[in-house]
């Protein structure tokens, strides 16, 4: 059979297509590429750029140079924006809340917002000023948002120090509520640290002041008896200020039994390997500053021996505070991880780990004050007491605020863990969640909506 040898045709308009897709897919390609790179770059840019101010005379002129710009930012940008726009009338149904970390609304507002939000009656507005969690442009942009958007505001809600709220002339029809997100009063903060390593000398807060705690009408807290640390730490003695111990809008959840029973669930969810098994929470707080804050790390809190003792009987859930960078967390060893020990710092919220956890094991942090709620066993590994004191300090004794065992070995918190159940007295929790968290009662919400608005909304 002969063959032919003529070509196949091939339609000009397939070609055409073909070759466009193929042009496509190749800038695509070229696109995805650059754009790999570019990642790339900026991370070793970053990397080169954090290095390069751990040189001590470096990191000196990157200290000056950063309080110079929040000088500015401060003292001039934030009150001439807010200036500005305050030529309006103050909107009676703008409510703000700021957050200062973060990019999503925290359980301290959580539930002041729903209320609001479900009424209906006001125009609501969320600002994530992302003080740490930013680059410095990027949180100057966000501070220039907030200033101009407080200027006809009828309500403002902080939970955290916020120098954008006190470092303007604050129209008197607004409203300003400190709703702080710690309960009782624990570690030393604000202008109780003065004396401490954790403050700023005297010489620097007055070249460099930062209005923190200004322009505030109230300041909810956990207890009347606390009230005088706030007064404090917050430098308001003496002024308009009132701080009321009326209790903290966040801890009302752990009066639900709805919300406490979806939160076990959760948990156990996340851990399955945590069946039958008691639930030990370990939630250290930081250590050194808060822009380059560490925890304690798993030889220091030895997994490996704590496996070895109590295996068996626990399963451990570690929260760390949410200042500690991803670069500064430190691992679980891998035959530990998911089986006997788990981080949930970035995948569950305290509150569900408090209602979840049998046990806490925690050191100097403010969450010993909710879990107190629970009426269940505390234990406080301080293995590092001495110098924490020196560079931060307490609001009281530490021996005697601590409504459990008080331990500075590994030994010795695993021999506490293994007689718990003749050594805890509930009595002791009884009487320090009495003093400390009196009005966080499950109605803390209703009352500072009825402080602020005159009325409840829940």
């Amino acid at each position: 059979m002969r063959l032919s040898a003529r070509p196949q045709a091939f339609d000009p308009c397939i070609i055409s297509v073909c070759l466009r897709v193929t042009s496509e897919e190749t800038d695509r390609k070229s696109i995805g590429e650059e754009e790999e790179m570019k990642n790339i770059a900026d991370r070793i840019w970053k990397g080169l750029r954090w290095r390069i101010r751990l040189i001590p005379g470096i990191r000196q002129i990157h200290r000056v140079i950063n309080r110079r710009k929040r000088d500015k930012l401060l003292w001039e940008k934030i009150p001439a924006i807010y200036k500005e726009h305050s030529g309006k009338p103050v909107d009676e149904k703008k409510v703000i809340f700021a957050e200062v970390h973060g990019t999503k609304l925290s359980e301290n507002f959580r539930l002041l917002y729903d209320d609001l939000k479900a009424s209906g009656s006001f125009d609501i507005h969320v600002h994530y000023l992302r003080y740490f969690e930013a680059e410095g442009s990027e949180y100057r942009q966000n501070s220039c948002r907030l200033a101009e958007d407080m200027a006809d505001a009828k309500y403002i809600f902080v939970n955290d120090a916020c120098p954008i709220v006190g470092a303007v002339s604050m129209r008197p029809e607004t409203i300003v509520t400190q709703m702080w997100h710690g309960c009782g009063a624990f570690k030393k903060f604000g202008e109780s640290t003065a004396e401490k390593k954790f403050g700023e000398s005297d010489r620097t807060r007055e070249r460099h002041p930062v209005r923190n705690y200004d322009n505030l009408d109230y300041v909810t807290v956990s207890s009347p008896e606390v009230v005088w640390a706030y007064e404090e730490a917050m430098g308001l003695k003496g002024k308009d200020t009132k701080v009321l111990g009326i209790g903290l809008s966040r801890t009302d959840v752990f009066f639900h039994q709805e919300f406490v029973e979806r939160a076990r669930r959760k948990v156990r969810e996340a851990f399955p390997a945590s069946a039958g098994k008691k639930l030990l929470l370990y939630a250290p707080t930081f250590r050194g500053r808060v822009g380059r804050a560490v925890t304690p790390d798993y030889k220091q809190f030895d997994l490996e021996k704590l496996h070895e003792e109590l295996g068996d009987e626990y399963s451990v859930i570690i929260k760390l505070h949410p200042f500690i960078k991803p670069a500064r967390v430190p691992q679980i060893p891998k035959d530990l991880k998911g089986t006997f020990a788990i981080d949930a710092t970035q995948s569950l919220t305290i509150s569900e780990l408090l209602c979840a956890a049998d046990v806490c094991v925690s050191d100097y942090s403010s969450l010993i004050f909710e879990y107190s709620l629970f009426g269940k066993p505390m234990l406080f590994y301080a293995y590092d007491l001495k110098n924490y004191f020196d560079w931060r300090g307490f609001y009281y004794n530490y021996d005697q605020l601590t409504p459990g065992p008080v331990c500075d070995m590994m030994d010795m918190l695993i021999d506490e863990l293994k007689h718990l159940d003749e050594r805890f007295d509930p009595e002791v929790v009884s009487r320090f969640r009495d003093k400390f968290m009196k009005s966080c009662d499950g109605h803390a919400t209703e009352r500072i909506e009825q402080l602020v608005f005159g009325r409840t909304y829940s």
